[in-house]
């Protein structure tokens, strides 16, 4: 094989086409930057799509409504290990986003009156708890990810930005200085190898949820950006960190909209009773995230489930009515029929906790830089940004509220860019002066596996393995004595790792190789969970330890950072915004 491989130069490389890649690809564009966006699958199939509820941000177009709230709100239900700059940020520029949005032509369901329409949703409150439940996430029906997506991309074609479509990026590009300069990519189509030099790269390849055997993510999470950004030396943030959505399809694993439940569902355990009532008397089937999963999980546990083995909720809609259900939940309908074959206009639909966000991941600040630490001191890296999922700025903490992960992708895309075009006006970036060497080296990993010819284990068998553990032993609840075995597992699939092989070496839209790659960077995100879950030695948010049930501000209010197996370390949570009084920690009850 030959040793050259072409170049290509661009102001920005964005590996990522999701909502946050397009819409930071928009800013940039709209501004004459010279910005490429690589996606392993055609934009608009990105996860983002997938999204149903809303974006939820203080238009108050209901009820009276501040974004001060919101951050309250979002604040409480990081379970105060949200970094409050970043909190304030994302809130105080929610409703300018949205309008953005608006602008753009997102088809956003609409009130009588013409204003932009929003439904309640979890965790969400009027006047600082004080009010009531609010209603504050903007919705295009229950497609609000696919309306949002789809304009992004437009709005891109119109701006001609450069699509690398079904490329996928393998590692990132450092220069003598330790600053990112670039990022090796492989083509599907072709097996082409190409070397992107940028003077800005951008990590927005989203969540990593196929580390569990029952996640609501799409087949590609895989946390590809999780993988590149530890193989170049640099850590990940607060990964023990995961979202459990109470309403995962049973036996589908498919996403039942939160905007169910705001719209005025509910859930029954088998006993035909509303059980949130005990553990959330005020907000109910609307508590954060992580009290209704853990609610479902422990009626499940005492014996008071669903169906046939006990093992699942209901959610009712019935007394909604065919009309509510047909126009504000329809994909909802078309999804219970389609995968349990169940009507939710006459039938409850079979419901459980599933795997469905990231909230750690590449630390960042509210600029979208990534951070590493040295001496105890954050330091930005060089040329590198994260944002979207995949990045941890960090706004969600330990819970993420309902409808804050568009908010998230369009309000950190849109000033990332802004912050990345000032960095190239002020001729802040990094110069690119790379080895042939180093270049080679980008390709180590896509070289090992395709020079692999025969092996006892398979990619498919190693992928179950990982999905499986994490599945058992790192879910809704975590013990440190079942997560050591996990760990012990995860050491013994590492080491079976080496010894397996591709069968297939062809070059055109080989997907075996791509799910090789995929396979490298499942294992590092596993394993950074695993490790930094073992760490924490508390409950809080989704981290939930019967072993450890209390939270414990005084010991664990910070971030984890993860490096590497056996070195996790930690930074302190950013309590100071800059605009408002800071929230200090309370107890938090829904």
């Amino acid at each position: 094989m030959s040793n050259f491989v072409p170049e290509q130069c661009f102001d920005v490389l964005i590996i990522g086409g999701g909502g946050a890649g397009l819409r930071a690809a928009l800013t940039l564009r709209e501004r004459g930057c010279h910005v490429a966006v690589v996606s392993k699958v055609f934009p608009t199939r990105s996860h983002t799509v997938s999204a149903q509820g809303g974006i939820t941000a203080a238009l108050g177009n209901i009820d009276e409504d501040h974004w001060h709230w919101h951050m309250f709100d979002t604040v409480k239900g990081s379970d105060y290990l949200g970094d409050q700059e970043a909190i304030e940020h994302l809130c105080s520029k929610g409703p300018e986003a949205v309008y953005d949005l608006e602008r753009m032509g997102l088809p956003f369901s609409r009130l009588e009156n013409g204003q932009i329409y929003q439904r309640p949703f979890g965790g969400q409150s009027k006047n600082f708890g004080k009010g009531g439940q609010a209603t504050r996430t903007s919705a295009a029906a229950d497609r609000t990810g696919h309306a949002l997506l789809h304009t992004l991309f437009q709005q891109n074609m119109h701006h001609k930005t450069h699509f690398f479509h079904e490329w996928v990026a393998i590692d990132l590009l450092k220069n003598s200085d330790d600053a990112v300069v670039g990022a090796a990519l492989l083509s599907l189509e072709t097996g082409e190898r190409l070397l992107v030099h940028a003077a800005a790269v951008v990590i927005a390849t989203g969540g990593a949820g196929q580390i569990y055997a029952s996640t609501t993510n799409a087949y590609i999470n895989t946390g590809d950006g999780l993988g590149m950004v530890l193989r170049a030396g640099f850590p990940l943030q607060d990964m023990e960190m995961w979202q459990f959505h109470p309403t995962g399809l049973y036996g589908a694993s498919s996403l039942i909209s939160e905007g169910c439940r705001g719209e005025g569902g509910f859930l029954l355990n088998g006993q035909g009773e509303r059980f949130m009532n005990r553990y959330a008397p005020k907000a109910r089937d609307l508590a954060s995230r992580d009290v209704v999963s853990r609610a479902i999980a422990i009626e499940v546990r005492e014996g008071r489930g669903c169906g046939p083995n006990a093992d699942h909720a209901h959610l009712q809609l019935q007394h909604l009515g065919a009309e509510t259900i047909c126009q504000k939940l329809p994909g909802i309908r078309e999804l219970a029929m389609t995968f349990a074959n169940v009507d939710p206009i006459t039938d409850p639909i079979p419901v459980v906790p599933t795997c469905h966000y990231m909230m750690g991941g590449i630390p960042t600040n509210k600029f979208g830089q990534v951070l590493t630490t040295e001496a105890g001191q954050d330091q930005v890296v060089p040329g590198l940004f994260a944002i979207g999922e995949c990045a941890c700025v960090s706004v969600h903490g330990a819970n993420r509220l309902g409808g804050n992960s568009l908010l998230d992708l369009i309000v950190f895309g849109k000033s990332t860019a802004e912050f990345i075009l000032h960095e190239l006006e002020s001729k802040n970036a990094p110069i690119a002066t790379t080895s042939l060497e180093q270049h080679q080296k980008l390709f180590e990993r896509l070289d090992r596996w395709d020079s692999s010819q025969s092996g006892k284990h398979t990619v498919a068998e190693i992928r179950s393995g990982v999905q499986q553990v994490m599945q058992d032993d790192f879910g809704v609840f975590r013990e440190e004595s079942s997560m050591l075995e996990g760990i012990a597992k995860l050491k013994d699939l590492r080491q079976k790792l080496s010894s397996v092989a591709l069968q297939d070496h062809s070059a055109v839209f080989n997907t075996a190789r791509v799910e090789a790659l995929e396979l490298d960077n499942l294992l590092l995100v596993a394993e950074a969970t695993a490790y930094s879950a073992l760490e924490r030695k508390e409950s809080r948010g989704a981290h939930s330890r019967p072993d450890y049930p209390d939270r414990d501000d005084k010991n664990w209010l910070k971030h984890l950072l993860y490096f590497a197996p056996g070195n996790v370390g930690s930074r302190p949570v950013n309590q100071k915004p800059v605009m408002v009084e800071p929230f200090e920690p309370t107890a938090r009850v829904y």
